[in-house]
């Protein structure tokens, strides 16, 4: 029914050697995070009563439907949007589209065939979830609940992801888009909980039911407490169901509809090379060496021709101020949210300016990536650039000019984080001095400020470096995206899900085993992004400074004064993280300067 295109994929996916690889780590991982609740909680000194297994298992149901949403929801919209734009940077989606093939059969072969891994790792976990089930405190329609939940979202989120790859022709767009797209529909579904204080007329009750069909974490929040609506006989549940049911139905039909309108778009226009023609006057004779193909009048290149392209011709598309704009309003939203308690003077709660750093700076850090990344595979794609290899251009220019682009291009991404610090600055919020010390504010928001730009700038050179790394060595464009963008997610979000399972009961000594496998997961992962099939020690060695980096600097936020809810000294932990990373980005940088076609896996060493 869905055509040859997901045929193809239904047929290879089980025959990749990742594809069960990634499998036992998915059920692995949550085998991990359950053993590790329950050493928190319960431990294995004493035997449980049934009221703290049923307490456990409802715990852990709450826990791992969490994870597992937000895994689902950031990587079905980027395997979608990555495995469409990766055919048009191929130039292989004309190709489809000269074919005999059905607009539904390529929109919706490419939608399943991208979600197929994303299908069967939730399908795996079924059993696990049925599991918790014989703990107590967790019924059958939850978990029934629970899937329905995770698979409206999976092809919900796909559906935009294919549809704004569709759109666009340029994966970075499609990238880009496809995330912002999603947190802006996140963040307007949660602001239209203030319509009751601006509209009295307006039901409370009627609003947070709205919320709950459309918005997937309140919609599992729902599951979370099925009880409150069995007078009912209705969940919102199942109208969340049917509305990313029927959201899916009508971006695909979007998507089929506007097709053959959206693409082919953005191809070269090759003219064709004028014949001579013998003139009487030899000097009006026009010579082959003085034509270019390309229509409109010959640009000097000045400077780096890598950082000239990067900055004077649409290498990532056309109209590129839509992502900026989209960038913006979420900006905005976020901001909003997150300094209105310090205008309007309220209360304070502990850590008050993570609430706006975090989602603004992993955001950036993202944006920055995929950049990087989409910079090298789109000239893969293309052909480009086998080109750019064999002319005189020095590994340097080379390196250097894509960076210096990244940095241009993404600058607008750049300035909001390090402005927002200066900010929650202004209103002493980053470093709380001790009780009746009030003039050491001033010095201690500076020093915060110092630390925090400084380890952000770390950061985001590490993303910028990192997705050139591994774009270069990854042959598969998708692959490459993904592996470069997951290493983002799970050294921001990753960390803080362990962090918050360690935390739980703060006894360390009962969740030893689960901590060590963690961070030996964390490397490992991390060992085989930067590494892959041409590993060297300072690799290696940078695999594990930036996993234990960022979880001494996580933690010593979380506990640095313990009891007071304050964070340690900033300075520590800054030193931590820009030696970490800024050993990363040299194990990364320094072979690609001096050894580049061995980097690359193109030669190989003196050795061999």
């Amino acid at each position: 029914m869905l055509g040859p295109i997901f045929q193809r994929e239904w047929v290879t996916v089980p025959r990749r050697g990742s594809h069960y690889l990634t499998r036992t780590a998915y059920l692995g991982g949550l085998w991990v995070i359950a053993v590790t609740a329950w050493l928190a909680t319960l431990g294995w000194s004493r035997t449980a009563t049934l009221g703290e297994t049923a307490r456990l298992g409802t715990f852990l149901f709450q826990m791992l439907g969490y994870v597992q949403l937000a895994l689902i929801l950031f990587f079905s919209a980027l395997s979608c949007a990555s495995a469409i734009s990766r055919e048009k940077d191929r130039r292989t989606f004309i190709l489809l589209l000269m074919t005999d093939l059905r607009d539904y059969e390529i929109v919706l072969g490419k939608i399943m065939g991208s979600l197929l891994p994303m299908i069967v790792f939730q399908s795996v976990a079924i059993p696990f979830l049925l599991l918790l089930v014989l703990l107590g405190g967790v019924g059958f329609e939850q978990v029934f609940q629970l899937c329905v939940v995770l698979f409206g979202t999976a092809i919900a989120a796909g559906s935009l992801g294919a549809l704004v790859a569709l759109w666009r022709e340029r994966t970075f767009q499609s990238l880009a888009l496809t995330v912002l797209i999603l947190l802006l529909y996140l963040l307007l579904v949660r602001g239209l909980g203030v319509l009751p204080a601006i509209l009295p007329s307006i039901d409370a009750e009627r609003i947070e039911s709205v919320q709950q069909s459309l918005e997937p974490f309140l919609a599992l929040a729902a599951v979370n407490d099925s009880l409150l609506y069995v007078e009912t006989g209705f969940s919102p549940v199942y109208a969340f169901g049917f509305c990313m049911l029927g959201w899916a139905v009508f971006l695909n039909l979007f998507g089929m509809w506007r097709l053959r309108v959206w693409n082919p778009s953005g191809e070269p226009i090759i003219q064709r090379e004028k014949v001579e023609t013998p003139v009487e006057d030899e000097s009006e004779e026009v010579s082959r060496t003085d034509m270019h193909a390309a229509p409109g009048a010959a640009r000097p290149v000045r400077g780096n021709p890598i950082l000239w392209r990067e900055i004077f011709t649409r290498a990532y598309g056309r109209r590129p101020l839509l992502v900026k704009l989209a960038y913006a309003v979420v900006l905005a939203l976020i901001c909003y949210s997150a300094l209105a308690p310090l205008v309007r003077g309220e209360p304070r709660v502990p850590f008050l300016a993570a609430y706006g750093l975090i989602p603004v700076g992993v955001l950036s850090l993202l944006l920055v990536t995929a950049q990087a990344t989409t910079s090298i595979t789109s000239e893969r794609d293309t052909g480009a650039l086998d080109l750019l290899l064999v002319t005189d251009l020095s590994p340097q220019e080379f390196i250097f000019g894509k960076l210096l682009g990244i940095a241009y291009n993404t600058k607008e991404y750049l300035i909001p984080p390090v402005l927002l610090v200066i900010v929650y600055a202004f209103f002493g919020t980053l470093a709380t001095p001790p009780v009746g010390r009030s003039e050491m504010a001033l010095s201690m928001n500076t020093t915060s400020v110092v630390c925090l730009v400084g380890c952000g700038f770390v950061l985001l050179v590490f993303g910028s470096v990192l997705g050139i790394h591994v774009a270069l060595r990854s042959p598969n464009s998708q692959s490459a995206i993904i592996r470069a963008l997951s290493t983002v997610f799970f050294l921001t979000v990753g960390t803080m899900i362990c962090i918050a399972l360690i935390l739980i009961n703060r006894q360390f000594e009962y969740q030893w085993g689960s901590f060590v496998f963690f961070l030996i997961a964390g490397v490992g992962g991390l060992w085989y992004v930067l590494s892959g099939d041409r590993p060297t020690g300072a690799l290696t060695w940078a695999s594990w400074f930036c996993p234990l980096g960022v979880l001494y600097a996580v933690m010593s936020v979380l506990v640095g004064r313990p009891g007071l809810q304050e964070s340690s000294d900033p300075v520590i932990p800054s030193i931590v993280i820009i030696g970490a990373f800024g050993f990363a980005i040299a194990a990364m940088l320094i072979p690609l300067l001096s050894e580049f076609d061995v980097a690359m896996g193109r030669t190989s060493g003196g050795a061999d």
